[in-house]
């Protein structure tokens, strides 16, 4: 396999991709490019510029503020586009797209965005590919998934949720000149290259932890033990709930968010807390279970820098054979807290991967899976995956 990366800072969407693809380069044997740029660009022209060079799929979602590539952090104060292209003659790859709207439901539409890709790969259907991948819209990622999973099963998983850089909804993802602020799309992999997944959140559990006894929906934390979520927060915090309250709970919870353990312990998925209301409910980044235990867990912006080494470190100790590429997502409430020291990240990247080609996006969503889990979502998360050779 070889893998090509490149960028553009161009504010003109169509030179964007074609400057993007000239740096990265044509290979004929390109058989998916991933793709994650600015909301401020039209998508669709920065995708025309990109098919000048490649003419196999491009996929992807806008990413939080920029990316991190192997020159350094992207973005800023300028739109971006950055890619990473897999070319491997003996890689098959399927895709599939599905518009939220065009169906009854969001678990609907993760399977017919995966069946559409099992169907391009040809492959025989009781052999499941190796690998999934999804970038879908926030809100509704939990369903998409059960959708796919329908199709697929429990197979390896990485990916996120498309962001921009206010929370006001300018998303989008994308699988070709197909764009939505709301639906799913999917990647197949079948492939000889082995490949490693770490699916964390790095943040420490402290011994505040309660039941959830009531929510509104799947997404709204209205009881922890009986009490008013965002009382009981401010208690553990040691805060008054008045300093809680509106957005203000986005940012104060960036560093010590709340987490739910899986069934074997091995996953705790972290729950971003991100919007207070009037009657001390919490709004969640992700969805929710009555009778469950949730946890206050806790890191510094030291340490949420300090994690990304830390991450790619346990992930090269599982590989068997010399990465090729690493494809990290990285969620962008993580990115918003560390702030103006977003170089410190790229530097515990590249001591980690030293020459070899990456990608980072920053997502409104995290995807992974644990052995012996279920494939799932999270928020302030890291979904770091290496393929060897």
């Amino acid at each position: 396999m070889k893998v090509l990366t490149g960028y553009s800072t161009n504010e003109n969407s169509l030179l964007a991709g074609k400057e993007a693809a000239k740096m990265a380069g044509k290979n004929k044997e390109a058989k998916l490019v991933f793709a994650y740029m600015s909301c401020d660009y039209d998508i669709k022209d920065v995708i025309k510029g990109l098919k000048t060079v490649y003419d196999c799929p491009i996929i992807g979602n806008t990413s939080f503020t920029g990316v991190i590539m192997p020159q350094g952090y992207i973005g800023g104060d300028k739109p971006f586009v950055g890619i990473m292209v897999l070319c491997d003659p003996s890689m098959i790859v399927g895709v599939g797209f599905a518009k939220r709207k065009d169906y009854q439901s969001a678990r609907d539409a993760g399977e017919a965005a995966t069946k559409k890709a099992r169907i391009m790969t040809k492959m025989p259907y009781n052999d499941e590919p190796d690998l999934m991948y999804m970038s879908a819209s926030p809100t509704e990622e939990e369903f998409f998934l059960k959708g796919a999973n329908r199709v697929v099963g429990r197979i390896p998983l990485f990916g996120g949720s498309a962001a921009d850089n206010t929370i006001t909804g300018k998303w989008s993802l994308y699988l070709d000149e197909k764009v939505t602020d709301e639906g799913v799309a999917v990647a197949l992999f079948y492939m000889k290259n082995p490949f490693v997944i770490e699916f964390t959140g790095a943040y420490r559990e402290t011994k505040d932890m309660g039941i959830i006894t009531k929510i509104d929906g799947t997404r709204c934390l209205k009881e922890i033990d009986g009490v008013p979520a965002v009382k009981k927060y401010a208690k553990w915090r040691g805060m008054k709930p008045s300093e809680l309250m509106g957005s203000q709970l986005l940012s104060a919870t960036i560093v010590s968010p709340l987490g739910v353990k899986d069934r074997l312990g091995d996953l705790i998925a972290i729950r971003h807390p991100m919007f207070a209301n009037d009657d001390y409910s919490m709004n969640i980044g992700a969805n929710l279970a009555e009778g469950t235990t949730v946890i206050r867990m806790e890191a510094s912006v030291d340490e949420l820098i300090s994690s990304v080494g830390e991450t790619l470190k346990k992930l090269n100790s599982q590989l068997k054979k010399p990465a090729v590429c690493y494809h990290l997502v990285h969620c962008g409430g993580r990115r918003a807290g560390i702030g103006d020291r977003i170089n410190e990240v790229y530097e515990e990247i590249k001591k980690q991967v030293k020459d070899t080609p990456f990608i980072m996006e920053f997502t409104f969503g995290e995807y992974g899976y644990e052995d012996d889990g279920r494939n799932t979502t999270g928020g302030l998360m890291l979904s770091f995956t290496a393929i060897t050779k």
